[in-house]
């Protein structure tokens, strides 16, 4: 079993590259194209997979950031992530990983609770963040949100380390706190 570890490639010099995982590819695509917009001191570069293990017979820079994404109306998403979160080597645990709810806006059409997601990033000791990609102006400003945590991650803001994310985003009881 190949497992993602943080330190398999050294840095990129003034390089962020964010692994946004989910089986959403349109929805995906659309919030990395935003991250790619937004104004960024660091060579930006997104890649998407629908699952883990990437394979291992391609070349890839170091990853400085995986935001796994949970579509809430989807039990399939939900069970893809929590697959896939067996491919991660426990030191990405350590600020290197976020979990990413969407459709949360529409809650009667939801699959899987929201309380669900949030036990799945408590046990991890990861952030967690609500959003519905499908509104242009939630998933900008989570584009936004994002590329900070990712500057953070990469270890292009002085003064502050990854280890440092999940108090200044606040409690993982409070989605909503408004971090970074």
């Amino acid at each position: 079993m190949a497992v993602l570890r943080p330190q398999d490639q050294l840095p990129g010099l003034n390089t962020a590259t964010i692994l946004l995982v989910g089986t959403e590819d349109a929805l995906l695509q659309q919030l990395a194209d935003s991250m790619l917009k937004e104004d960024c001191a660091s060579d930006l570069k997104v890649h998407l997979a629908q699952s883990l293990p990437l394979p291992s017979n391609v070349t890839r820079p170091r990853i400085d950031l995986i935001v796994f994404v949970v579509n809430l109306h989807s039990k399939y998403s939900l069970q893809n992530v929590e697959e896939s979160l067996r491919h991660v080597d426990a030191a990405f645990f350590l600020g290197k990983v976020g979990f990413l709810a969407t459709g949360a806006g529409r809650d009667s059409h939801c699959s899987v609770h929201r309380n669900t997601v949030l036990r799945l990033a408590q046990a991890y000791r990861s952030p967690l963040l609500f959003c519905d990609l499908e509104v242009d102006s939630f998933r900008v400003s989570m584009a936004q949100r994002l590329v900070r945590m990712l500057q953070v991650c990469a270890g292009h803001v002085p003064g502050v380390s990854a280890l440092n994310l999940l108090s200044l985003m606040g409690s993982s009881e409070n989605p909503s706190a408004e971090g970074l």
